[in-house]
């Protein structure tokens, strides 16, 4: 039971129902974005229809039956005068429940108004109104009025009579009951399930409030010219300056936008005919409001306009909806109009959005037929036909054909077949495994753990749970983006990387106090990282360049050979090549350093797992395929990733660490004769001893002095440790006194950290993310309180033993805003991350500096 407060209640400066004034006590934590803007609107001096905001306290009363004085909020207008209710939440993407319209419409208002604009729009008004009192407040069913036809006299009499015949009442006439009914309607909407979960899912806190204003209806229908419509100044998915929108004659709210076929363009179009050609005085007024607006609110708005015989009427201004490369268009066209700061421009783009402007992406618009769904491991969408080998990926590539790499899980022998394909889909692996982080290194679109998908190699068929399969050749589409998978071809949205997105990543390098280097394996991964500005290379995985044809054979020649001096001979030949690789990554970033991570996965990566592949290696080493298999077995570890690999295979195995030192040092000469010096960094992987450390440290420096020798040559070098190891981090203190930088490999340190491992956790952590166990999968943002506690440890102790020691992280987690203000925090002197997440990580860097400065906060 309603109960309503006693009349004469003030409305004017009341804290539950306020008339929207230029000084009125309105904010947007009491009454919501819409009030408040609408306040702005009045302090303008635009012709705005008198308004009343109720503030969110107001909404809580209503919502729990208690009423304030609606007849005092309806003495606010002229008497006779229609209200319309609006929503009006503290962020416009929380929603709200929908408008009312023509409150305060009866029999009476409808005699009068027939006189004034006619009896069809007058019927126009009264029926809409019953129809939204019907639907919205007394909660009938919408199909009791598909058999009322038009809008005229007769469709308002045979809504009435639908009303009254479903209620068994009279349609209420008195305005004020209207209004009161409404207003419960939409305060206790706000509060149902429904639509809580949904703004929760819009990351809207649970005690989230709703304010409603009622403004005056401005008709929009009648004599003269009269309609409603929206304008704003940009295009909404490009952010180009242009005016889009629509008017319609005779009608009301939003209708322009319905798609009605007599709805008006606003500019002149050869298209058909336009507001600035039917009312050039009422378009070019318009036009001045909109950019007003832009000026004096700060943002590119939305405005909604009614014309009523001839006047322009602003009935309210909402941000442009926009895409993210509009976002970025807009935010630095204001800026560079003066009418924001740089600051805050970067301030104002969400750094995660600039990943849609980095790849193609399915457009927004397409149809999506979606067959499965895994971990979105590398952003970008990327169509072509099913391939299930990384050779039938190489074969379609050399006949011109876009193909989607299909496997259970990737290895690093899929390397070539991944460079070929179009993009990457695995039924296992989570956002750390193999598959995920080439994929982004790459820019290769990914989806990983698609367990939902069956995938049976023998039979080369990929099935969905809908019981659907796919076979090679078949046309399918990754969205990495999102971690759908996609049956045919929807339409895409190109990359975007103009003169505005440059523009936005100049500001970025100015305001960022922390460096952003790359972690790139090949010159192509270089290339990309110089082209977004990288610090410099924070990772360099030599082993993916021992997977080429050429290379592999000899690689495996190598770990066939008995003794040191047989291993030595065997390396020779992979010199060269060496040496070229790092001369080529040296030119690309001339001027910037590379840091180069030492030989790191077991040698049996190397060595092939299949019969067949058995045979063919017997066959090249001139070795009977017993032998083979034999010492195939006899390398094998039961964790491999726990085992003979990193620095250990430095210690057991030096030659290989030798010969990648030498290519190393005789590469520097090399590019440093026609350019900046190159000072090259070298770094030990997986160390945990200080012992592991001084052996290679000796080995190194040996050959470097050996180089320097033999060719006449000057050169420094820094060389330090991939922290990836809990001891490694409590003993840093021992370890980096031999050190010149200490850079944590978070992805396998977070692994061991957890006893988890990357490429099987995707399996559950969805589940655990869910029931918060975890807050968040630890290897998509770090664990600060884990992880990061360890980091802290080894900073602070590493930094004691070696001040000045360069502290950095080059696992995925230097990619995430997240960790980077993490990092940020402790002191740390640069992040590395994939080279298509470097526009991510200078934007996040720059938002954090500025944090700090004055105060300001990301969207």
């Amino acid at each position: 039971m309603l109960r309503l407060k006693p009349l004469g209640a003030a409305v004017q400066n009341n804290p539950f129902t306020t008339l929207v004034t230029a000084d009125a006590p309105i904010s947007n934590d009491s009454h919501g974005g819409r009030a408040k803007c609408l306040q702005r609107l009045v302090r303008l001096d635009l012709p705005v229809p008198p308004t009343v905001a109720l503030s969110f306290d107001a909404v809580k009363q209503i919502a729990s039956g208690l009423l304030p004085d609606v007849a005092a909020v309806v003495r606010q207008f002229p008497e006779g005068a229609l209200m319309c209710v609006r929503p009006s939440s503290q962020d416009p993407d929380w929603g709200g429940p929908g408008a009312v319209l023509n409150i305060g419409m009866n029999d009476a208002r409808f005699a009068h108004l027939r006189g004034a604009i006619g009896e069809d729009a007058a019927a126009a008004l009264y029926t809409r109104f019953i129809q939204a009192y019907a639907i919205n407040v007394a909660r009938l069913d919408p199909d009791m009025f598909d058999d009322v036809d038009g809008d005229g006299r007769a469709a308002m009499k045979a809504s009435l009579r639908a009303y009254e015949r479903e209620t068994e009442e009279e349609f209420p006439q008195d305005p004020a009951t209207q209004l009161a009914a409404v207003l419960r309607s939409m305060a206790r909407a706000w509060n149902g399930t429904s639509a809580r979960l949904l703004r929760q899912a819009k990351g809207a806190p649970l005690d989230a409030g709703l304010g409603l204003v009622v403004q005056q209806m401005v008709f929009g229908v009648g004599a003269g010219q009269c309609g409603s419509g929206v304008l704003q100044l940009v295009d909404s998915a490009t952010g180009a300056p242009q005016v889009t929108g629509r008017y319609l004659s005779q009608s009301q709210g939003r209708d322009a936008l319905a798609g009605d076929a007599d709805t008006l363009y606003l500019t002149k179009d050869a298209r058909g005919p336009s507001l600035e050609e039917l009312a050039p005085q009422v378009f070019a007024e318009l036009r001045c409001h909109a950019a007003l607006m832009r000026k004096k609110l700060r943002e590119e708005m939305q405005v909604e306009f009614v014309i009523e015989d001839g006047n322009l009427y602003i009935l309210d201004g909402v941000r442009v909806v926009r895409s993210s490369r509009a976002a970025v268009r807009i935010a630095v066209a204001l800026a560079q109009d003066g009418i924001i700061s740089r600051a805050e421009a970067l301030m104002r783009v969400q750094p995660r959005t600039l990943t849609e402007l980095l790849h193609r992406q399915v457009d927004v618009g397409a149809r999506r037929d979606v067959i499965g769904r895994g971990i979105a491991a590398s952003p970008g969408a990327a169509t072509g036909r099913i391939v299930f080998s990384a050779a039938e990926a190489q074969a379609g590539a050399a006949r011109g054909e876009a193909c989607i790499l299909v496997r259970q899980e990737t290895s690093p022998e899929d390397i070539r077949g991944m460079h070929a394909a179009r993009a990457v889909l695995t039924e296992r692996g989570g956002i750390t495994s193999h598959a995920a982080v080439i994929g982004r290194g790459m820019g290769l679109p990914c989806v990983v753990g698609a367990s939902s998908l069956s995938i049976n190699l023998p039979k080369q068929q990929l099935t969905a749970r809908d019981g659907r399969s796919f076979s090679v050749g078949d046309e399918i589409t990754v969205d990495g983006t999102t971690g759908d998978v996609l049956a045919g071809a929807p339409a895409m949205q190109e990359a975007a990387l103009d003169e505005t997105f440059r523009t936005l990543m100049d500001w970025a390098e100015e305001a960022a106090d922390i460096g952003i280097r790359a972690n790139a394996d090949t010159p192509a991964d270089a290339q990309t990282a110089r082209n977004f500005h990288a610090h410099g290379i924070g990772l360099c995985r030599t082993e993916h360049m021992f997977f080429e044809p050429g290379r592999l054979t000899v690689m495996r020649e190598m770990i066939f050979a008995e003794t040191g001096e047989d291993r030595r001979a065997v390396l020779e030949r992979l010199l060269p090549m060496q040496r070229e690789d790092f001369t080529e990554l040296f030119r690309i970033m001339q001027g910037q350093p590379v840091c180069i991570r030492l030989f790191d996965p077991p040698l049996h990566e190397f060595l092939p797992t299949d019969r067949t592949g058995q045979r063919e290696l017997a066959e090249a080493l001139g070795l009977p395929l017993s032998s083979v298999m034999r010492r195939i077995y006899a390398m094998s570890e039961y964790n491999p990733m726990l085992g003979l690999r990193g620095v250990r295979l430095g210690v057991t195995v030096p030659e290989i660490y030798e010969m990648q030192a030498r290519a190393i040092f005789e590469a520097t000469v090399e590019a440093s004769r026609d350019g900046e010096p190159v000072v090259p960094e070298i770094m030990i992987p997986l160390v945990s001893a200080r012992r592991e450390v001084e052996l290679v440290k000796t080995s190194v420096d040996a050959i470097a002095a050996a180089v320097r020798n033999e060719r006449d040559a000057s050169f420094n070098y820094r060389l330090g440790v991939m922290v990836e190891t809990p001891r490694a981090t409590l003993r840093a203190a021992e370890i980096a006194p031999h050190c010149a930088f200490l850079s944590f490999g978070t992805n396998d340190l977070t692994q061991m950290t957890y006893g988890l491992s990357r490429d099987d956790a995707g399996r559950f952590m969805s589940t655990y993310v869910q029931q918060g166990v975890f807050e968040e999968d630890p290897f998509h943002v770090l664990d600060v309180d884990g992880v990061g506690e360890l980091l802290q440890i080894a900073a602070e102790r590493g930094r004691r033993a070696q001040p000045g020691i360069t502290l950095s992280i080059c696992g995925e987690h230097g990619g995430n805003p997240e960790s980077i203000a993490f990092c940020r925090a402790a002191g740390f002197d640069y992040v590395s991350c994939s080279p298509f997440r470097v526009p991510v990580a200078r934007l996040a860097a720059a938002q954090l500096a500025i944090s700090d400065q004055i105060g300001l906060k990301p969207l």
